[in-house]
């Protein structure tokens, strides 16, 4: 698909740690055949919100990984995501998605071009996941963290949730539903589910927690 001016985030603050989004003139590098995986997350566009124009940018570890290390340092995110420490340990979990088949992306959320969240968009249907409950081909799962204690308490989570659940539906249309897999003790996670229009399904054991299953379908999706 040729990348046009609506697919291109818009121009972000000075030092902002966030990768060039390339053009179909940039020969440096093409897209990997795996990325079709998620029918190429870069290049889904922007999805409207009443905070703003919101953007998912792949990470580039070079430049995204302090500040990618600093929000997973903060204590409120290191209670259920479990990667504080050193940038080390960040980058080694950005890189096993980064050189893998493109099954799970890492991306910063961009809202009027000030990067304020991370978010994985993942193959649920080929992830461990998949042996905890019935999958259906191309089911689409979300990870997502907001960075800065300023953006959350006041809704602004559900507002984008329910935003990407719906680019997600748009530019994948052999996806018929959105999923996740909140910690059942992260009470204020289940509630931005809920409040973006997913439906709790299924409390789930999985290796690292027990897990409230969420699921958004595609004929309650309200891109509004």
């Amino acid at each position: 698909m040729p990348i046009s001016e609506e697919h291109v985030p818009p121009d972000l603050p000075r030092g902002a740690a966030v990768a060039p989004v390339e053009t179909a003139s940039d020969s440096r590098r093409t897209l990997p055949a795996a990325s079709d995986l998620l029918d190429s997350v870069g290049l889904w566009g922007p999805a409207a919100t009443p905070a703003g124009a919101f953007h998912l940018v792949p990470v580039q570890v070079e430049r995204d990984l302090p500040l990618v290390c600093r929000w997973m340092n903060d204590p409120v995110v290191a209670a259920f995501w479990e990667l504080a420490g050193p940038e080390s340990r960040t980058a080694r979990h950005l890189r096993r998605q980064l050189d893998d088949d493109g099954r799970s992306i890492p991306c910063l959320g961009v809202l009027e071009g000030r990067p304020m969240s991370y978010w994985e968009i993942y193959r649920a249907d080929l992830d461990p996941l998949a042996c905890h409950y019935p999958a259906r081909p191309h089911d689409t799962g979300v990870h997502l963290l907001i960075g800065g204690g300023a953006d959350r308490g006041r809704g602004l989570g559900s507002r984008l949730l329910k935003a990407v659940a719906g680019l997600i539906l748009d530019r994948r249309p052999a996806c018929a539903r959105v999923v996740a897999e909140p910690d059942l003790r992260n009470i204020p996670s289940i509630a931005t589910f809920l409040s973006a229009g997913f439906r709790f399904l299924a409390e789930v054991d999985l290796p690292t927690k027990r897990a409230a299953l969420m699921v958004r379908d595609r004929v309650s999706s309200d891109p509004s």
